[in-house]
């Protein structure tokens, strides 16, 4: 047995004195601590915890698009249609410090009354039905079928704004849906309290629960809407409609006619 130590021992020193000895067994170790090394490292990854992953993906933290909310805030007012061009007023927000004309022709007339105008009628040129859009991403906080409106929609969104969708049919959400900007959330129908625009959307946009004029802020972000951009006069008027009779446009007889009247009808028919 210890003969064959000693030739294994021998063999071994034989084997360091080659030039190429050392390199070899350098290069072999270093092999060994990296593939160690690879080995650790894929181990410690497979063990993370599937509810930690999970709440990542769902926080958006392995994603580049920044969330819906992020992108609200940075979007701008549309209206309610996908293809402006093609569309046309019919009826224009009622504006407390336009002239005359411009008032009378934001009127809208029903039952012998005349109601200020509160945001504005949108219908296609050539009298066809097409899809309402939100204007803008948020939430939807009512969905009421109203024969007289025409079924209205209304969506919540930051800075205290709402957009208000009325005259709609075939409505494709409900209330707290998030839907995003463009996104289509009902069919233009018609109104009772509007007929004169037929097929139509009648769109609004409030602000701290004040109208004011959509056409406005097209283009703008809701959080430039100011509520001081809305006239006191304008509430009064939405609070007193003017009411049209034909009571009102009767002539009130005059003292004199009055007491004619009477002398005619205390005189004996002779």
């Amino acid at each position: 047995m210890r003969e064959e130590e000693k030739k294994s021992t021998s063999k071994f020193r034989r084997i360091l004195k080659k030039r190429w000895a050392l390199p070899a067994i350098y290069i072999s170790s270093a092999a060994l601590i990296l593939a160690l090394v690879f080995i650790v490292q894929n181990s410690f990854n497979n063990s993370a915890s599937p509810d930690k992953v999970e709440d990542s993906a769902q926080s958006g933290e392995n994603y580049d698009e920044p969330a819906v909310e992020v992108n609200s805030s940075l979007e701008t007012i549309q209206m309610p249609v996908k293809d402006v061009a093609s569309t046309v007023v019919k009826k224009p927000f009622y504006d407390v410090n336009a002239d005359e004309k411009a008032q009378e022709e934001a009127l809208v007339s029903y039952d012998n009354r005349y109601e200020p105008n509160k945001g504005i009628d949108i219908a296609q040129k050539d009298g066809k039905a097409f899809d309402v859009v939100a204007a803008l991403s948020g939430v939807v906080t009512k969905v009421q079928e109203d024969a007289l409106l025409g079924n209205v929609i209304e969506v919540e969104h930051e800075d205290g704004v709402v957009t208000r969708y009325q005259a709609v049919t075939d409505i494709q959400v409900a209330v707290g849906d998030q839907v995003k900007q463009g996104q289509a959330i009902a069919t233009a129908g018609k109104s009772q309290i509007n007929e004169d625009a037929g097929t139509h959307v009648h769109f609004e946009i409030r602000k701290d629960k004040v109208a004011v004029n959509p056409s406005d802020y097209e283009g703008k972000q809701a959080s430039s809407i100011q509520v001081e951009s809305v006239s006191s006069d304008n509430e009064e008027v939405e609070a007193e409609p003017k009411e049209a009779t034909q009571e009102d446009t009767k002539e009130e007889p005059s003292q004199e006619e009055n007491s004619n009247s009477n002398e005619a009808d205390e005189q004996p028919v002779q």
